[in-house]
C-alpha cells in the first residue's frame, strides 16, 4: 500500500479519535457536574477532565492550521491543559483518598502547591523559552522544541503523577468489599491512560529525531483510542461516588447518556469528516448530502437505541430483570390524579348523553366530607346541590338503591332536581361516591339496552375510584417510607472503607440517618426503648439535661424534643388550618397527644396520603432544628 495513503488513513483516524476524545470528555464533564456535583471526587474529576479535553481541542484544531505563527500560538495555549493535568490528577486522587483514610492537611497543601507550579509552568511557556522554545516541523507535523527546563517539568510531571497513582492504590487498599476493590482497581489502571496520554512526547529529543511520522501516528492512534475508553471507565467509577441512587439506576442513566449523547455526536462528526469534500455527489450539492446524512443518522441511531433498550436493560439488570420489568410495567399502568379525573369526566359526559341530560357530576365521600370530583355542563347546578346536601343525607337517600349487582330505573333516586346513583366498591363494603345527573322529568324510563350501557359506564367509574383510593394508600405508604429508603441509599452510597467502620459513638447529628433517629424517638414519645435508648442521648444538648431530668434518659430526650417543637411553634393564636401552623400541629397532635393518623388528618382537613407527605416534612424540620441547637451548643 502506498505510504502516502497509509499516512492519510492514520491522520484521518487520529482526527476522528481526537474529536471523539473532545466529545467524550466534554460530555462526561457535563454529566458528572450535573448529576454528582456534591461529591468532592466528582468535582476533582471534572477538573481533570476539563484540562484533558482542552489538550484534545487544540489537537483537533491543529489539523486545520497551516501557518507556523498560528501553530506556535495554539501549541503554547495547549500547555494550559498539559501543565495542570498532574495537579488535577493529584487533586482527584486526594479527594478519593479523603473518602477512605480521612483528610490530610499535608496532602491538601501538596495539591495547592502543584496547582501553583502548574500556573508557573504555563506562565513560563507563554512568556519565555525556559520550558519550550521555537516551533519545529517534520513532514507537516508541527511541534515545539524543548527548552532548558523541560527536563525539570518532565520530572515534576512524573513525580506528581506517581503520587496520584500511589494515593489511588492506598484508597484501594482501604476498601473492605470486593465491589469497592474491583471499581478502584478499574480506576487505578484506567487513570494512567489519560494522564500519560496528554504528555508532549515529541519534545523529548530522541522521539522527534528517531521516530518516523508513521510510527508517531500509530502510537498517537493507540493512545487516543486508549484514552477514549479509559475516560469512560473513570467516569463510570466516579458516577457512583456519594450518589444515594441504586447502582442499577446510575448504570442505566450513564449507559443511555453515552448512547444518546456522545455516540450520536461522534457519528455526526465522523460523517462530516468522511463525506468527500467535492462540489457534487451523485448530482447533488455536498451540503445537501451532508445535511440529509447527519439528520438521518441522528434519527436512525435514536430508533436503534430504543429498539435495543430491552436488550440493554436485560444486560444491566441481569439479576433483577423480572422485578425491573414489573416496575416498568407498573409505571405504565399507574394513573395520576389527572388521568382519573379525565376518565371520570369522560364517563359523566357519556352518561349525560345516554340519559339525554344537560349536566352531571360525581362527588366522593371521605368520612363526612363531600368533594366534587368532576362535572359536565353548568357547574353551578352541582355546586348548589353540594351546598344543600350532606354526606349523611346522601347515604340516607340512597339506602335502598342498588340492592343487587345490576342497575334498574328504580335505582336512580330523585333528589333536589338530580337523579342520584351510589358508586360502590366491589372489594370493600363501602360507598365510593355518588353520581348525579340533572333530572329532565319526574320519572326515569331507560330501556334494557340503555340500562346495560349505563351499568358499563358506572362500573368503569367505580373501578377508577377504587384504583384512585388504592393508589392513595400506596403513595401514602411510600411517602411514609421515604426517609427510611433514603437512609438505606445513603448507607449504600457510603464506601465501605475502614474509616467508616469506626465507633458508633459519633454524634447522631453527623449521621446520615439522623432524620430516622428523630422519627423513632417521636414514635415512642411517652416511653419505650426507642426513646430511652435513642442515639439522641449522644447529643451534647441531651446529655447536659440528664441532671435536670433526674438522670432519666427518656425524660432528657423528651425535653429536648419538646423544646425543638416549641421553636417551630408560630406566634399568635393557634389555628388548625393555617399553613404556618401545619408543622407544629402535626408534631403535637400525632406524637405529643398520640392521636391516630385518621383523626389528625381529619382535624387538619387533609387526606391521609397528604398527611404522610406533610408528616415527613415536619419530622425533617424538627431534625434540622435539633441539628441547629446542637451546632450552636458546639
Amino acid at each position: 500500500m502506498d505510504a502516502a495513503l497509509i499516512t492519510a488513513i492514520l491522520d484521518f483516524g487520529n482526527l476522528i479519535l481526537a474529536s471523539a476524545n473532545v466529545i467524550i470528555g466534554f460530555s462526561l464533564f457535563l454529566y458528572i457536574l450535573l448529576f454528582n456535583s456534591r461529591s468532592a471526587v466528582a468535582r476533582a474529576f471534572c477538573a481533570l477532565e476539563a484540562f484533558i479535553t482542552l489538550v484534545y481541542i487544540v489537537d483537533v484544531g491543529m489539523t486545520e492550521i497551516g501557518t507556523p505563527v498560528a501553530a506556535s500560538i495554539w501549541l503554547r495555549l495547549q500547555w494550559l491543559g498539559i501543565a495542570f493535568v498532574p495537579a488535577a490528577y493529584l487533586h482527584f486522587s486526594d479527594a478519593l483518598l479523603r473518602t477512605t483514610v480521612g483528610v490530610s492537611r499535608w496532602r491538601r497543601v501538596g495539591v495547592f502547591l502543584t496547582y501553583l507550579l502548574g500556573f508557573v509552568a504555563f506562565g513560563l511557556v507563554m512568556a519565555s523559552e525556559f520550558i519550550v522554545k521555537g516551533l519545529a516541523v517534520q513532514n507537516y507535523l508541527f511541534y515545539l522544541e524543548p527548552g532548558p527546563f523541560f527536563g525539570v517539568f518532565t520530572a515534576y510531571y512524573a513525580l506528581v503523577s506517581l503520587g496520584g497513582w500511589v494515593n489511588i492504590t492506598r484508597a484501594r487498599a482501604a476498601a473492605l468489599t470486593s465491589a469497592s476493590r474491583r471499581r478502584l482497581s478499574y480506576l487505578m489502571l484506567a487513570v494512567i491512560a489519560p494522564t500519560l496520554g496528554v504528555f508532549p512526547y515529541l519534545l523529548i529529543p530522541p522521539a522527534a529525531r528517531y521516530l518516523g511520522t508513521p510510527i508517531i501516528q500509530v502510537l498517537t492512534l493507540a493512545g487516543n483510542l486508549g484514552i477514549a475508553l479509559m475516560t469512560i471507565v473513570i467516569a463510570y467509577v466516579v458516577a457512583y461516588q456519594g450518589v444515594i441512587l441504586p447502582d442499577r439506576v446510575v448504570k442505566h442513566r450513564l449507559i443511555h447518556f453515552l448512547l444518546r449523547g456522545p455516540l450520536v455526536a461522534i457519528l455526526v462528526i465522523a460523517l462530516m469528516l468522511t463525506i468527500p469534500r467535492v462540489e457534487h455527489i451523485l448530482g447533488l450539492p455536498r451540503d445537501t448530502v451532508l445535511i440529509v446524512s447527519v439528520a438521518g443518522s441522528i434519527v436512525l441511531l435514536q430508533v436503534l437505541v430504543n429498539a435495543a433498550k430491552p436488550a440493554i436493560d436485560r444486560i444491566i439488570y441481569r439479576r433483577d430483570r423480572h422485578e425491573i420489568a414489573w416496575i416498568q410495567d407498573l409505571e405504565q399502568r399507574l394513573l395520576t390524579t389527572t388521568d382519573v379525573m379525565q376518565l371520570l369526566e369522560n364517563t359523566v359526559v357519556a352518561l349525560c348523553d345516554l340519559m339525554r341530560s344537560p349536566s352531571g357530576f360525581i362527588v366522593t365521600m371521605h368520612d363526612t366530607t363531600l368533594a366534587l370530583r368532576v362535572t359536565t355542563g353548568p357547574r353551578e347546578a352541582a355546586s348548589r346541590f353540594l351546598e344543600r346536601a350532606s354526606a349523611a343525607d346522601l347515604l340516607e337517600w340512597l339506602t335502598n338503591s342498588r340492592k343487587d349487582e345490576f342497575i334498574s330505573n328504580q335505582d336512580f333516586v330523585l333528589a333536589d332536581g338530580h337523579w342520584l346513583l351510589p358508586l360502590r366498591s366491589h372489594t370493600e363494603n363501602a360507598t365510593l361516591g355518588v353520581l348525579g345527573v340533572w333530572a329532565t322529568g319526574p320519572t326515569l324510563e331507560l330501556g334494557e339496552a340503555d340500562l346495560e350501557a349505563v351499568y358499563g359506564l358506572v362500573r368503569r367509574a367505580e373501578r377508577a375510584l377504587e384504583d384512585m383510593r388504592l393508589q392513595e394508600r400506596i403513595f401514602g405508604l411510600l411517602q411514609g417510607l421515604g426517609s427510611e429508603l433514603e437512609e438505606i441509599q445513603q448507607f449504600r452510597s457510603r464506601p465501605p472503607y475502614g474509616r467508616h467502620m469506626e465507633s458508633a459513638e459519633v454524634n447522631p447529628v453527623d449521621s446520615p440517618g439522623f432524620i430516622q433517629i428523630v422519627k423513632d424517638a417521636l414514635s415512642q414519645f411517652w416511653g419505650g426503648p426507642k426513646l430511652s435508648q435513642s442515639p439522641l442521648l449522644r447529643m451534647k444538648i441531651v446529655s447536659e439535661r440528664l441532671a435536670q431530668n433526674d438522670n432519666v434518659p427518656a425524660k432528657a430526650v423528651r425535653s429536648v424534643l419538646q423544646e425543638a417543637m416549641e421553636r417551630l411553634k408560630p406566634e399568635g393564636e393557634r389555628s388548625m388550618v393555617a399553613a404556618e401552623w401545619m408543622i407544629y400541629n402535626i408534631l403535637d397532635l400525632r406524637f405529643v397527644r398520640g392521636q391516630r393518623i385518621r383523626d389528625v388528618a381529619r382535624s387538619l382537613a387533609m387526606s391521609e396520603s397528604d398527611f404522610y407527605r406533610k408528616q415527613r416534612i415536619a419530622i425533617e424540620q424538627l431534625a434540622e432544628t435539633l441539628a441547629e441547637m446542637e451546632r450552636s451548643r458546639r
